[in-house]
């Protein structure tokens, strides 16, 4: 009996082992494409394995982010609350604005999107300015505040103050990079991997049928991002990675090197040790903003941080005392490091 079983299994068995063979070899001829591109004031590509081109729906997608969350954006729903126009925000900007929020308080104000007047005072943002002095910071710091800002019932952004001003460059490239891998969900790709401004999303495997490798580029003083020597590259796939670094967006006045990442608490350009904060997260927007706030907070608080948040992996970069560059890495991370 057990023979006349295994015989009369033996047919679909060797179907099963066929179709599984012809399946695998369909997907392996399936292209690979790539779309680039220029949203959020930087640039994008984006990676996938699909039969067909989906450069339209992409650009669509990155649009209406750039409608909702874009300062550039003379039209876009954050220009209108900045300009106190009553105007009801979309889905997006309410998704970015409560994560926003959540991660304010987790990090005791690190990251801050009120912070939009300090940097644009310092001359980093949308508008050009000179180096503000105390008094300037001080009458600024006035209407910082993400605890001055607030969503009402109805779904209406409440400021305490007019002057308040909102700006998510510090997550809306994660939420945007996001919102395209959602994209790619929808439509069944398997593989993919979604780059914005260097916030990045992967899934499945690359072209060479192995994990996606992503590297950290190594902290130099590089403000026209001309050199893009790797410090490490790690073996990403299923995740999100975030990179905020005071290597690349500053100037120098009166000798002294000014970095783009402000301190929301004392109001001037943070200066410490850490160089770069690349962050690993289940979603790009949590990275991007995470990676942010452990720019503003140094490295012994942001390691303080994760040890309270364990879904969160980070690989720092910092100045040692003796001008070398060092690095520290979360644990669980260390697995990931190819080089």
């Amino acid at each position: 009996m057990k023979k006349k079983r295994l015989l009369w299994q033996l047919p679909f068995l060797t179907l099963l082992i066929v179709g599984t063979i012809i399946i695998v070899r369909q997907q392996q001829n399936i292209p690979y494409r790539n779309n680039k591109g220029f949203i959020f004031g930087t640039t994008y590509s984006i990676t996938y394995q699909c039969d067909s081109d989906l450069n339209t729906q992409i650009v669509d997608e990155l649009n209406r982010v750039d409608a909702s969350l874009s300062p550039f954006n003379e039209q876009s729903i954050i220009t209108a609350v900045n300009n106190n126009r009553r105007v009801q925000p979309d889905t997006m900007f309410t998704d970015v604005f409560r994560l926003a929020m959540t991660i304010s308080d987790q990090t005791a104000g690190a990251f801050d999107i009120t912070v939009a007047p300090l940097v644009n005072a310092w001359g980093f943002g949308f508008k050009s300015g000179t180096s503000p002095d105390n008094h300037a910071i001080d009458s600024l710091k006035a209407i910082i505040g993400y605890k001055r800002v607030r969503l009402t019932p109805d779904g209406f952004v409440e400021k305490d103050d007019p002057r308040i001003m909102l700006d998510c460059s510090a997550i809306a490239k994660g939420y945007g990079a996001d919102r395209v891998a959602k994209l790619m969900e929808r439509l069944g790709i398997a593989n993919y991997m979604v780059e914005i401004g260097g916030e990045v999303v992967t899934r499945g495997i690359s072209a060479k049928r192995l994990p996606w490798r992503i590297g950290v580029t190594k902290p130099t003083d590089d403000s026209l991002s001309v050199d893009t020597e790797l410090q490490t590259v790690l073996n990403i796939t299923d995740c999100a990675m975030a990179t905020s670094g005071n290597y690349r967006n500053f100037y120098y006045r009166g000798g002294r090197k000014y970095a783009h990442t402000i301190d929301p608490h004392t109001g001037h350009p943070v200066q410490h040790s850490l160089l770069s904060a690349t962050v690993l997260a289940d979603n790009c927007a949590t990275a991007d903003a995470y990676a942010t706030a452990f720019m503003v907070m140094g490295m012994e608080r942001a390691q303080q941080l994760l040890d309270r948040h364990q879904e969160l992996m980070a690989y720092f970069i910092y100045a040692a005392p003796d001008g070398e560059l060092r690095v520290w890495y979360s644990p669980t991370l260390k697995d990931k490091i190819t080089e």
